[in-house]
């Protein structure tokens, strides 16, 4: 979990969470650094995060914002090739949607009560963990 203030959008922190995450294995082994496809909304569709999961190998659907259709329709051939989206995998993501609104159910966290970034992050690690019952 990465805590940054209300304003920041999250696509500027991409990097820190998918560097932060730990995929732990069955049996013995040390956990695994990289999944295997990530889920992204609009948000996420950018061409340095495209750029940065194709690096490093990992599958992605992320459907593409309508202004960068629309820009890259204009550049014609110059444009590229549309990016691939797979519409049925991409319906998998409403269980992280889902999981937003249980957390926004604790109204501590919606409306942000906490003075202090540690307690807010607390707050939200504990909500995580009992809507995990």
């Amino acid at each position: 979990m990465v805590l940054t203030g209300g304003n920041t959008n999250d696509c500027t922190q991409f990097t820190a969470v998918m560097n932060a995450i730990r995929v732990p294995r069955i049996g013995p082994g040390r956990p695994r650094t990289r999944p295997d496809h990530v889920l992204g909304d609009k948000g996420y569709s950018s061409k340095a995060i495209r750029t940065w999961l194709r690096q490093h190998g990992i599958g992605h659907t992320i459907p593409e914002r309508a202004d960068q259709i629309a820009n890259r329709l204009r550049r014609g051939s110059r444009g590229g090739r549309p990016t691939a989206f797979n519409r049925r995998l991409y319906k998998h993501r409403n269980v992280v949607e889902r999981c937003f609104n249980h957390l926004k159910q604790w109204r501590g966290l919606a409306t942000r009560y906490d003075k202090t970034a540690v307690s807010y992050q607390a707050a939200a690690t504990l909500a995580s963990l009992l809507r995990g019952r």
